[in-house]
């Protein structure tokens, strides 16, 4: 090889070794959070811990384009560019309209806030952290941090009852429960046990009819059984996110999640 071929050829190899060194510096442009969903591990605030709300961590699902977020309590979704290593939020923003107190909804609009202001992002294989001048949030992905649980042999408690766009919690709710195993599910509606038959398709379970115990049911505990048994009735969809398992109806549905 002369040297002008062996010059020529040196060329090239800088060419590309500077192409491939450009690309490895462009920043993400978010591709790798698309399809993920992350879970919160710490907050801190202005260098120091900032405790959440009891029971409550940040949820960050990324879709194709979109961002959703939930805190304990409301859920938001909205556009979301990801380049340049910052989180771009969209103008446009639907959130649902569950009735928030204290520290939940405290929570919500400090979290809506941290998003708003376009925090930096730094993506270390399951690993997530936020960024803005006084916040920082580490996130980890949730198929690591907390893998979806099985429908049958879990012992699921009621947490909220679902109408439309709003929750209720009602009193008792600590006192029902529920278990699938199979074609059959047991359970309690906090003041009768109950059993029946439940048959199965992909995302989708259909109630039969259910048999109950004949205690004398009053007051709280009569409202919350009549809910309980309108909401386990027929076919429904159900969606499992960790430790939470939702029921829906076209008219709304039960939240549970997985006893301790």
């Amino acid at each position: 090889m002369n040297k002008r071929m062996i010059a020529l050829a040196a060329t090239v190899l800088l060419a590309l070794t500077a192409c491939g060194n450009e690309s490895a510096a462009r920043p993400d442009s978010g591709a790798s959070l698309t399809g993920r969903t992350f879970l919160s591990t710490s907050v801190t605030e202005n260098g120091k811990p900032r405790p959440l709300a009891a029971n409550t961590r940040v949820r960050l699902q990324f879709t194709s384009g979109r961002i959703s977020w939930n805190a304990g309590c409301n859920s938001s979704d909205t556009t979301v560019s990801a380049s340049d290593g910052r989180l771009s939020l969209g103008k446009e923003i639907t959130s649902t309209a569950m009735g928030c107190m204290g520290a939940l909804q405290n929570q919500d609009t400090w979290i809506g806030r941290v998003l708003l202001s376009k925090p930096t992002w730094k993506l270390d294989g399951d690993k997530l952290v936020l960024s803005t001048e006084t916040t920082t949030i580490s996130l980890l992905d949730k198929e690591t941090a907390e893998p979806d649980l099985a429908l049958d042999g879990t012992k699921w408690k009621l947490t909220s009852i679902v109408s439309g766009q709003s929750a209720s919690f009602p009193a008792g709710l600590e006192k029902v429960w529920l278990t699938l195993n199979g074609e059959r599910v047991t359970g309690s509606t906090g003041c009768n046990e109950f059993q029946g038959v439940v048959a199965r398709a992909t995302g989708k379970v259909t109630f039969g009819e259910l048999a109950t115990t004949r205690r004398a049911c009053a007051g709280d505990a009569a409202t919350m059984e009549s809910l309980v048994l309108k909401g386990l009735k027929g076919e429904l969809t159900y969606q499992i996110d960790s430790s939470t398992l939702q029921l829906r109806s076209t008219a709304g549905g039960l939240d549970f999640t997985a006893a301790r």
